[in-house]
């Protein structure tokens, strides 16, 4: 059933009016998930006019035209979208043909302050309309707008906050849901919590706004109880931190705080402390928090297993839900592969059953709701890989001078999960602010990882899709097309070892760079070569970062002042062979998860006894028709066990994006 928010935006676009609309929304009230499937599914497409050149070869390919000879082209209707309130710039015949329409949240939600609901994000437009229409009665100035938003978005009301366990319980059920105060609000919380006297030394801002701060925080308060309680922990919890920022004491052992540290250890937001023997006055609920020995890890695997197959994201969720289940899934696999054959064999088939579950579900969902990714916001943070760049030109707008995108080629979220924990430690200065987007269907790096690189669809750079070559020269063409000039682009690929980083060292140290973009091809190198799966090579990895690469590799980057950014252009997956299509030189483009055909009549010729699927995947070129291995299968040997990429599951698709900073400076 649509939403009454959904309704109220559609109504602004009766379909028989136009076929051609312009929308100026310099609030991206359009760029919501549900509005912009509903559009789809009323025949609309939106485009953002960003670049006027590719959107005019865009148009006339795919709609004019078509529509010109009275077909319906890519779709039967187009939105036109502008991230400004003008449209008089648009060429005169978009202006001509095209029906305007206005947007803006100050006519959406005018008994709020337009100043507060801008900040919020338009992933919580529905919420707060639905709220507006309901409980707003008379128009609200700022202060009263934010109290209003806190309570019916956030369910978080600060002027009933006054006792430690409250406070914590209430950071925990928020970052525990993925949800992290707008600035705007984090600040109005603050000043109202630190005139308490219990609160006042506590970095309010920060841990409503960073999930990685507060999880830091919250692990090193962990550690700090248990060690009250007789328990050694791996490490002291506050020498670890950089700045040597004083730990707070959490009140734990409070039945609503318990509750919330139970889950978010299962979950693997929080990391259990290996011991020697448990003592005995260790009250038992906080065995959850530590691991006497392998068994104990086991049973936490199981257990976060059954949590995470019972609450896959369905067919209504949003891509933040996918994001947030990819990673919870990754946690669970590290995790797995980190036990012995004898801990580890006995729940491996409930394992792969979740991992099977997730990837069914979405494929389910990304049928439906894929298409829409490439259009939405990235101000808070890309969504799908080519969002990346834009993301990282919005950061140096906002101060951060030199950049370094890192792109550890083929890292699945589980390898990173498992670098991560390394690194913590090994490298404790360092902290972490993690996330996840969407790589481009098919997953390969010709694919995927120009997109990235470019800023562009694939359908944008169609004539280099089948290869990397080109890659350099579209990295230096978007930073040049955002204000820099060419020597001050930097762009290194093929980094395995550490001999290596000594170039790398030097390359950053000039001052001129100011945004660097480096390839990390060391786990795609162990994943083509593994023949043990990839708990193999999860064995590989951990190889790899005890020898202290990737700190180094952080640590000169961190040094030369530059802020980092890591991500994956895919991941890969423990495949099953299917058998080989044997037809000769048909696809232009063979992978062992997918294969793509230019023409549609050899796409179909595909026997019918293969398990496999055809997906339209909006953002390719019309020419480039991926053919997708079923489930976790592979175009290899019946039967014949590969770790791969190309098609279409959780481990392959949702990628970590990560933020890399000192302790002592994360935000």
């Amino acid at each position: 059933m649509m939403s009454r928010w959904v309704e109220r935006i559609l109504k602004e676009f009766p379909p028989e009016l136009s076929r051609l609309w312009i929308a100026a929304d310099p609030d991206d009230v359009l760029l919501d998930e549900q509005v912009l499937a509903s559009l789809r599914g009323g025949g609309f497409e939106v485009l953002p006019f960003e670049d006027s050149v590719a959107f005019r070869t865009d148009y006339e390919e795919r709609f004019r035209g078509a529509w010109d000879r009275g077909e319906p082209g890519a779709a039967p209707a187009l939105v036109i979208h502008l991230r400004s309130g003008a449209t008089d710039d648009l060429p005169w015949d978009y202006l001509r043909h095209g029906r305007r329409v206005s947007l803006s949240l100050a006519d959406l939600f005018p008994k709020l302050s337009y100043g507060v609901v801008r900040q919020i994000g338009p992933e919580h437009f529905e919420a707060l309309f639905n709220a507006h229409s309901e409980y707003a009665i008379q128009s609200l100035g700022e202060v009263l707008t934010k109290d209003f938003v806190l309570t019916h978005i956030f369910g978080l009301s600060p002027h009933l906050i006054s006792r430690s366990e409250t406070l914590w319980r209430e950071l925990m059920r928020l970052h525990f849901s993925d949800k992290v105060l707008p600035p705007v609000l984090a600040s109005h919380v603050a000043n109202i919590l630190g005139r308490q006297a219990g609160f006042k030394d506590l970095p309010l801002e920060k841990l409503f706004t960073s999930k990685g701060y507060f999880l830091r925080l919250v692990q090193d308060a962990w550690e700090q109880f248990l060690t009250r309680d007789g328990v050694a922990g791996l490490r002291a919890a506050h020498a670890a931190r950089g700045d040597q920022e004083a730990v707070p004491e959490i009140p734990f052992e409070h039945p609503d705080v318990r509750v919330l540290v139970d889950s978010m250890f299962l979950d693997g937001m929080l990391h259990p402390v290996s011991i020697d023997g448990t003592p005995a006055d260790i009250p038992h609920w906080a065995k959850i928090g530590v691991v006497e020995d392998p068994d104990a890890l086991a049973k936490l695997v199981a257990k976060g297993a059954s949590r995470l197959a019972a609450s896959l994201p369905g067919m209504d969720a949003s891509h933040r839900d996918w994001a947030h289940a990819a990673r919870r899934l990754g946690e669970v696999i590290s995790r797995f592969h980190s036990l012995a054959p004898g801990q580890s064999d006995p729940i491996g088939n409930q394992v792969l059953n979740v991992q099977r579950a997730a990837d069914d579900r979405l494929r389910e969902w990304v049928s439906a709701h894929y298409a829409d990714l490439p259009s939405l916001p990235v101000a808070k943070g890309p969504v799908m890989l080519h969002h990346v760049p834009r993301f990282l030109s919005l950061c140096r707008d906002a101060g951060e001078a030199r950049v370094a995108l890192l792109v550890f080629d083929g890292l699945a979220m589980d390898q990173w999960v498992q670098i991560r924990d390394r690194l913590m430690l090994r490298a404790p200065e360092l902290a972490f602010e993690e996330s996840a987007c969407f790589a481009w269907l098919p997953t390969l790096t010709s694919v995927s990882r120009q997109a990235l690189f470019s800023g562009m669809k694939p359908r944008e750079f169609a004539n280099s899709i089948e290869t990397t070559a080109q890659e350099p020269a579209l990295w230096s063409r978007f930073w040049q097309d955002h204000g820099l000039r060419a020597n001050e682009v930097l762009y290194r690929k093929g980094i395995k070892r550490t001999e290596q980083l000594s170039e790398i060292e030097t390359a950053i140290a000039d001052p001129a760079i100011k945004a660097a973009g480096i390839v990390v091809d060391t786990v795609d190198e162990i994943v083509h070569g593994a023949i043990f799966g990839k708990r193999g090579v999860a064995g590989q990895i951990s190889s790899w970062c005890e020898s202290g690469f990737i700190e180094r590799l952080f640590g000169a980057l961190l040094g030369n002042g530059f802020h980092i950014y890591l991500t994956a252009d895919h991941g890969n997956v423990d495949a099953v062979g299917i058998g080989r299509l044997n037809q000769g030189v048909a696809t232009e483009v063979r992978g062992e998860r997918v294969r793509v055909y230019r023409s549609e009549a050899i796409a179909a010729s595909t026997p019918d006894d293969i398990d496999a699927f055809r997906l339209d995947i909006g953002g390719l070129p019309s020419d480039f028709l991926p053919l997708f291995a079923g489930g976790r299968g592979a175009f290899v040997p019946a039967g014949e066990p590969i770790v791969s990429h190309g098609g279409l599951s959780v481990e392959e698709l949702i990628v970590p994006f990560i933020k890399v900073t000192h302790a002592s400076t994360t935000k």
